[in-house]
Formats: C-alpha cells, sequence, structure tokens
C-alpha cells in the first residue's frame, strides 16, 4: 500500500485533500457538486445496509433530554463493521486505487497480536499505514462494545501517540492519520501537539487529549512533567516513534527511550513501534526501542523489512574538461547551465546541499542565471524563518514552485508533491544521506528514485562512483545510540518528579529497562538523585540547585513553583549555537544566523542570507538589523555550516575504487572521467592498495611537508594530523601546520621531521591513545566548549526566558564557571567525564580512529619522496591556504600554482623516490 496514490491528475503525497473519497462534512453539503452530494450519500446507505446485516443498527435512539431543553433529533448509531475489519480497510484502500503489501498486513497481524516492533522500508513504501492500521484494525474489531460502553461520549480518549523528530512533519502526518479515521467514521479525534501548537488548541489539550496525538520528543516530556500524567495515559494502546533512524544516534533519542520507559510504567500492556529508512544497524535500532527486561535482556519484538522493491538511479553531471589537479571549490558553479537543464527535464526538483552556505550560493546563482523561470525558484534551510520554510513547503506541494535548493531540512516526510529531478550538490559523504534524498523523487512504490550528483572538485566523482557501489552492496550506514549521558537522566529524573513524583528504586528499575541505561551503576545513580536534590558536593550551599526534594515516604518531588517552570522552559536535549534573529530595519523577518558569526561584523558588513545580500546595521535586543545592500560587492558567501566527513561505508568504498583504478580498472563513467587525474597520482606517487598505507614527503619553500593519505573522512583525519603531530614532536622540537580533507592530511614543519624514527617508535601505534589524543590536543578547552552543551541538559545553566534568551558569552560564562569550579574542587565530577568522554566519541570519533590506526599498522607503509605536489597533495595545500586568505584571492593563488604543475605533468616528469 502506498502513503501516497497514484499521480493520475499531477496530485499525490499525504498532503492531499483525503476528505474527498468520504465525503464532506454536512455543514458544507450545500455547496458540493450534485454527483458529489449523490455519491456521500450512496456511502451512507451502503453504512447503514452493512450495519443492518449485522443486526446492530436500527435499534432506536437515545431519548431526549429531560431539562428542559428541546429534545435533539434522534441521533443514527455509528455503523458497525464488517465481520472482518480487514475487509473493511481493504475497501477503503480500493477507494483510494491502492492495494495493500505483505510487510503492512505482517505488522497489523502482529499488533493485533500484541507485539512490538520496528519497520524497515524504503520512504514512500507505505510504513505510516503499517504503523497507524493497526490501532484501527483493533478498533474496528472491539467497536460494537467500545460504542455501548462509551455512548455519549464524543471521541475516544488518547490511545495512539506519535512521536516525529520534527514540528515541520506534524501537520502533513495528522493529515495522513485522519484519512482513514474520517472514511471509516471512526469517533476518533487526530491532533497534533508541538512548539507550534496555537494557544487556543493546547488550551483544549490540557482539558482532554484527542484520540490519536502528533507530537514530539520535547513536547512528550512536558507532557510526562504533568502531576495528572498517569490519568493523561491510563488508556494509551500504542506508541509510534517516526523517523527512528534519526533519533537513534543522538541524545534526543535517548531521550525517547525514557519516555518510552516512562509510558510503559504508566500504560503496562502498551505496544512500541518503530518506523525506520536507510539504516544498516537494524537490531540494535530495534532494541534501543523496545527497551529490556529486569534481567537485561532485550524485550521480544519484530524486525518487518518492507519488501517492496525501490529502484534508484545514480549518476553525475561530468565537466567536460577536469583539471589534474583537484581542489575543493574548483569546479564551483561551472556546471551550472548544465543543472539548470536538469531542473527543466521535469516539472520540479530539489538541489540539495550539504552546508548553508552552499545552498545561499547556488539559489543566488540559479535565481540569476535568467531562466524564465527564476520566479520559481526557493530556497530551503533551517536558519529561515519558519513562515518562510511553510511557503516553501506549501508551494511545492501545489507545485507552484519549479525548483528548491535545500539542505537537509527536508531530507525527511515533509510531504509533497514528489518531485521529478533530485540533485546532490558536492560529494553525498554516506549512501543512506543520499537514498534518503533521492527518496524525494518517485515518491510512491514501484517508481523509480533518481538523484544526479554535482560535484565541486574532480575528485568528488570517485565518492559518486563508490556510493554506487556502497548501494548495491547493500553498505547502509549504522548509527550507534548514546550510551548512558547522565545529563539527559538528571533531565528525565526532575521531569519525573515534576510528573506526580517518583520513589527512587522505582526510578531505577525502569531507567535500567532502557537500552542505554541497562548498565547504569547503583553509584552513577545515587550521584544523580544527589546532584538533582543538592547539586552534588560542590553546589549544595545553593537552593536553586536543589530541585526535587524526598517527602516523609521518600517520594521525590519539586516543591518550587520557579524550579518547576524554568525546567519545563528548558526540556530537551537539542542545544545549538545561540542565533540571533535577522530582521529588516522597515519590519519583516528573515531567520537567525549564529551569533559568533554575527558579532564579527562591523556597521556597513555585507552578508549573503536568505538568498539576498544584506547590510548589517546593528545588534539590539537579540536582534541583528539589517537593510539590503545596494551592491553584491564585497559580500561574505560563508556564514555557517561545517563540512561533513564520509561515512565509514563509503570510505572503505573509495578506497576500494582507488585500488580498482592503481589496477587500471576504469568501469564507471565516474571512474573514467577522472581517469587521468589518477594516472598522474600514480606515476607521481602512488596509488595504494587495501593492504598498503601511503605517506609522501616534499620539500618545498614553504617548508617539510607530510602528507598522509588513510581515506576515512575528515573527523578522522583531524584527531590523526594532531596525533602524529604530537608524537613527531616527542622526538624533536618542531611545530607543524595542518590540513586534512576526506582523502588524507598534511602536517607542514619548517625542519625535517624524524619520520623513519617515528614510525619506528610507534607513530602508527593505536596503544596510548586515551593518554595521547588528549595530549596531542587542547582537550581542556575542546571539553569546556563541550560542557556547556552538557550543563544545559542537566539543568545547571539556564538559557532564560521566552524573548530574553541569553546571549553566547552569557551562557559561556556560566557555565565556564562551573567547569573550573568542578574541575578544581570536584575533579571526579560525572558530567566532567561525560564531557571528555563526548568529546573524544563524538568530535574526534576516538573508537573510529582507533580502529583506523589498527589497520594502517598491519599495512605496509610506503613511503615516497615527491619532487612537486601530487594531485591527492594539492587539494590539501590549497585548504591550508584557504585558512590564510580570501576565497577572491585563493583562486588566484590557485591558477599561479597550476601552469606549472601542469607543464610537468605534461611533459611525463618520473614518479616519487620509494
Amino acid at each position: 500500500m502506498a502513503e501516497t496514490p497514484p499521480p493520475n491528475d499531477g496530485t499525490s503525497g499525504i498532503g492531499r485533500n483525503f476528505r474527498d473519497a468520504a465525503g464532506p462534512s454536512p455543514t458544507h453539503k450545500s455547496k458540493l457538486p450534485a454527483q458529489l452530494r449523490a455519491a456521500t450519500r450512496k456511502l451512507k446507505a451502503e453504512r447503514e445496509r452493512d450495519a443492518e446485516g449485522q443486526g446492530r443498527a436500527g435499534k432506536g435512539a437515545t431519548a431526549g433530554p429531560s431539562d428542559g431543553r428541546p429534545a435533539r433529533k434522534p441521533r443514527r448509531k455509528r455503523r458497525a463493521p464488517a465481520a472482518n475489519p480487514r475487509a473493511t480497510v481493504h475497501r477503503w484502500f480500493k477507494s483510494k486505487g491502492w492495494r495493500s503489501f505483505e510487510f503492512q498486513e505482517e505488522v497489523w497481524a502482529a499488533y493485533l497480536n500484541g507485539e512490538s516492533g520496528l519497520v524497515h522500508a524504503a520512504t514512500g513504501t507505505g510504513k505510516t499505514y503499517a504503523a497507524w492500521l493497526g490501532p484501527v484494525l483493533e478498533w474496528l474489531r472491539g467497536y460494537p462494545d467500545a460504542e455501548r460502553a462509551r455512548r455519549g461520549i464524543r471521541s475516544a480518549p488518547l490511545r495512539v501517540l506519535w512521536i516525529t523528530p520534527l514540528r515541520a512533519l506534524a501537520a502533513d502526518t495528522v493529515a495522513a492519520l485522519k484519512a482513514p479515521v474520517e472514511d471509516l467514521g471512526l469517533p476518533w479525534t487526530v491532533e497534533s501537539r508541538t512548539g507550534d501548537t496555537p494557544a487556543k488548541q493546547r488550551a483544549r489539550q490540557r482539558v482532554r487529549l484527542p484520540t490519536a496525538l502528533v507530537t514530539t520528543p520535547e513536547s512528550l516530556s512536558l507532557l510526562l512533567a504533568r502531576a495528572d500524567s498517569r490519568e493523561l495515559f491510563r488508556d494509551l494502546a500504542c506508541v509510534v516513534v517516526d523517523e527512528w533512524h534519526e533519533l537513534l544516534a543522538t541524545k534526543r533519542g535517548t531521550q525517547v527511550e525514557l519516555c518510552l520507559a516512562r509510558l510503559r510504567h504508566l500504560a503496562p500492556g502498551v505496544r512500541t513501534w518503530g518506523l525506520s529508512a536507510t539504516l544498516g544497524n537494524l537490531d540494535i535500532a530495534r532494541d534501543a526501542l523496545l527497551g529490556v527486561d529486569g534481567a537485561g535482556r532485550t524485550n521480544p519484538g519484530r524486525l518487518v523489512r518492507g519488501l517492496v522493491p525501490k529502484a534508484l538511479e545514480v549518476d553525475a553531471l561530468i565537466p567536460e574538461t577536469i583539471e589534474r589537479f583537484p581542489w575543493s571549490g574548483q569546479i564551483g558553479l561551472t556546471l551550472l547551465p548544465r543543472v539548470l537543464a536538469a531542473v527543466e527535464e521535469g516539472r520540479t526538483a530539489l538541489v540539495f546541499t550539504n552546508t548553508r552556505a552552499t545552498a545561499e550560493i547556488w539559489y543566488r546563482a540559479m535565481t540569476s542565471s535568467g531562466v524564465p523561470w527564476a520566479d520559481r525558484i526557493a530556497i530551503h534551510h533551517g536558519s529561515l524563518d519558519r513562515r518562510q520554510r511553510d511557503r516553501v513547503e506549501q508551494g511545492l506541494r501545489t507545485g507552484a514552485l519549479r525548483c528548491v535548493v535545500c539542505t537537509s531540512s527536508l531530507d525527511l516526510g515533509v510531504d509533497f508533491t514528489p518531485v521529478d529531478r533530485v540533485l546532490q550538490v558536492g560529494s553525498p559523504k554516506g549512501a543512506a544521506r543520499l537514498v534518503q534524498r533521492a527518496g524525494r523523487s518517485g515518491h510512491q512504490p514501484g517508481a523509480v528514485s533518481r538523484v544526479t550528483c554535482v560535484p565541486t572538485n574532480a575528485l568528488e566523482l570517485v565518492d559518486v562512483a563508490a556510493v554506487r557501489d556502497a548501494l548495491a552492496a547493500g553498505a547502509i550506514e549504522s548509527r550507534p545510540p548514546v550510551e548512558r549521558p547522565l545529563d539527559v537522566l538528571a533531565q528525565h529524573a526532575v521531569t519525573v518528579a515534576l510528573g506526580g513524583g517518583f520513589r527512587a528504586d522505582e526510578l531505577l528499575a525502569e531507567v535500567r529497562s532502557t537500552r542505554a541505561y541497562r548498565d547504569l551503576t547503583d553509584e552513577e545513580w545515587a550521584w544523580t538523585l544527589d546532584f538533582i536534590t543538592r547539586g552534588g558536593e560542590t553546589l549544595r550551599a545553593y537552593p536553586e540547585y536543589a530541585r526535587a526534594v524526598a517527602d516523609d515516604d521518600g517520594t521525590y518531588r519539586v516543591a518550587n513553583r520557579m524550579v518547576a517552570l524554568r525546567h519545563r522552559l528548558s526540556i530537551g536535549t537539542i542545544v545549538s549555537e545561540s542565533a540571533l534573529k535577522v530582521r529588516y530595519l522597515t519590519g519583516g523577518s528573515l531567520g537567525s544566523v549564529e551569533e559568533t558569526f554575527l558579532a564579527r561584523l562591523r556597521a556597513g558588513d555585507r552578508f549573503v542570507f536568505a538568498g539576498k545580500v544584506l547590510e548589517f546595521v546593528r545588534i539590539r535586543d537579540m536582534t541583528a538589523w539589517v537593510k539590503k545592500a545596494t551592491s553584491p560587492d564585497g559580500a561574505v558567501p560563508r556564514w555557517s555550516g561545517a563540512r561533513m566527513p564520509l561515512s565509514p561505508e563509503l570510505a572503505e568504498a573509495v578506497r576500494i575504487k582507488l585500488d580498482e583504478a592503481r589496477r587500471g580498472v576504469y568501469a564507471a563513467p565516474e571512474m573514467r572521467a577522472v581517469r587521468p587525474i589518477l594516472e598522474l597520482q600514480r606515476d607521481w606517487s602512488r596509488l595504494p592498495a587495501p593492504d598498503e598505507f601511503l605517506i609522501e614527503r616534499l620539500a618545498s619553500r614553504e617548508g617539510h611537508h607530510l602528507f598522509f593519505y588513510p581515506v576515512e573522512g575528515r573527523l578522522v583525519h583531524e584527531g590523526l594530523a594532531a596525533l602524529f603531530a604530537y608524537r613527531l614532536a616527542q622526538l624533536a622540537p618542531l611545530s607543524f601546520t595542518l590540513a586534512a580533507n576526506d582523502y588524507g592530511f598534511e602536517l607542514l614543519s619548517p625542519d625535517e621531521p624524524p619520520l623513519e624514527a617515528a614510525l619506528d617508535a610507534g607513530l602508527l601505534s593505536s596503544a596510548h591513545l586515551v593518554h595521547d589524543i588528549p595530549a596531542s590536543l587542547n582537550a581542556a578547552e575542546l571539553a569546556r566548549r563541550q560542557f556547556r552543551e552538557i550543563a544545559r541538559v542537566a539543568g545547571l545553566v539556564f538559557q532564560g526566558y521566552p524573548g530574553r534568551d541569553k546571549s553566547v558569552k552569557q551562557l559561556q560564562a556560566s557555565s565556564g564557571l562551573l567547569y573550573d569550579v568542578f574541575a578544581r574542587y570536584d575533579p571526579d565530577n560525572l558530567l566532567l567525564q561525560q564531557a571528555r568522554r563526548e568529546v573524544l566519541e563524538r568530535q574526534l570519533e576516538r573508537s573510529r580512529l582507533g580502529r583506523t590506526l589498527e589497520r594502517v599498522s598491519r599495512s605496509r607503509v610506503l613511503v615516497t619522496d615527491i619532487e612537486r605536489a601530487t594531485p591527492l597533495a594539492f587539494p590539501l595545500i590549497v585548504d591550508r591556504a584557504r585558512e590564510q586568505v580570501s576565497s577572491e584571492k585563493l583562486a588566484d593563488r590557485v591558477r599561479r600554482m597550476t601552469p606549472q604543475l601542469e607543464r610537468d605533468a605534461r611533459g611525463g616528469s618520473r614518479r616519487g623516490r620509494a
């Protein structure tokens, strides 16, 4: 069964008006065409006949009220279901032109059997209704009894909780869930509750929640913080976690695990189903979703794989001419005409970029290109104003837009009409991300999803060929869950203390029923309780850190109203750099930009945002006031967005493609295009085999260069560069300048480093990493920055009341002071230890770094002395220069560097000395 009907009239998608098939509400009947009114009457007559056939309809009506009010017209009973509720659902499918799939039928049967599980299927193949129609079928099965038991109640109480990672998904999800409810005449209400929910609807939900509630992890935690939370979730039968793969490897995923454990305590027997796509470690994802029992064994649950074939085509725009010395941004916008031509192949297109800055650059280039549909191009990324993003999404639904340039803000299931073309600017970086984005085209079963990659430098063509092979081999990235973050646990404990209170031993058992905290020690739990009741050893003298208080009976509650208010305002684990609103002097909001960027601007400086060149005026009241620039000259082209590294799976696929090139195999069109580059690399140096590790050594006017090529991704290379520099400096007093990209890294020093001696002394060893990595970096400063996030989540730092947010400097000062106090007076503080651990794991990928060292230490090391920069070394030199000069001067400098290299390449200079 597809989540979207076949595109027989140019429209499709969950956001479509599903009410047409069921008929409108009676209040609008007079405005409908006669044909539709007749169809509505016919459908109602069929329902009545079905009910009479079961002997459950036409038994009379309830008497009118006896309090003097006029008697109401006898109300016809809701129809009873057919003997087989599944046949009812199948008829509804048929009315939509759909058919159910085997995996959906499996999920429905498992749900009706009381089971939980994880559904893994491609985007657009019916996961939503696989999870949703289980509860619907259950209601239909017990409908007559439920109706008699609840006579006079307008809607059923909360039965289904639907957790979505993005507020933007809530409206589309509500529309999808309402369709069968309204068409089948269920006495259910379906609503959302997020940060965007209107105050009037929130007030109504404080009295009574709908039958099905679509919400976010943060809003769910707020509901659990209500004193009547036990009553709220008393009738809960099902929890669905949508896009579980997006939450799994984050602290929000840990927050969801804790919330699910709480819901299982409040509503024993509740079933849990997760929906996921593009995920490698499915077993772990299922285990994290379902939790563990008292013995630490994973709770039973199904892993249902959607077997609907979803064809995926990956191709690339290959430049007509490719320089043999690539660098990041080398190709740039030279492929713009071909991108515009690709967009013109269909009615709608999405152009994905990896950073917001790249999105801004491409949006301006496309709208300034002179194409006749330039006014139907839009931009979409997370920093733009919510209303602007809503307009863009609506434009995609209605077909008013021809093209949207976007970032990961459109990766997930914001529903709109399936687009005809998807383009990816820059390296895909990972197979899962590319599959997710490609699924935006052909967003229905049986349709082909196609994505066209647009390289920004020549070596990214190798990435494209590699990702195609990775997809063919099923090498989808895994996302490991976060293990035992105590800041999230402390926040959750205060939430439960607000939501009716807890006893320590009972909540400990509940927390240990999650996969994330299954190994939580008694000492860690005791520390957490002490932390939320007294602030720990160091802060016990400050009453504001005593948030929970134990009653005489041992129940922990929050007694202080201000503590309760501040906690509710701080619930959640999303901690991003503080941003300032960007507004015109004449009024109108554009979105928000990081405060650290805006703080560097002076009055009159220009920058690009929301596709416009703006002139900075001033900062006042946490707002950056701007005006339209009269000239684009001198505009800052990049204002945010870090470059993502290659995933482990794609990095391995790239190493395989380089080995094929070493053996002279150039099967893919992208590899044939970069063949001159790779053959020159082989001639001047080496192309390493899988069991070889290449190190290039070069002496130039700048100094002594060492180029290392693990091909493991940027983050790993940044950590390795610092580690190798540290270990080399232990043998000789040297200072290094570092540069790194996805293929390797460079160490530049004024004097020749003792490479051979360092190799003999264990340069590539994975031993002593716990000591060497912190020593090689400013680990204390990195931990201090990471502690700011932890302090906010744990409740040590309050970000401020709505409209009065604290600045970055204020938050840094508060968290920095706490960090210094803990480091001096409480060095064993568990939050300090967590900060250090998260720096190593999240920012430096220590575990992946260790695996890389183990791999290269087993390899045959190829130390090659080169006479000039090779095609693999050249982009590292350019990246280092990029940090020293502006982008305009950088292009001029590169143009001065390449002619001599090209002359040497044409002259057939010999290979380096090994």
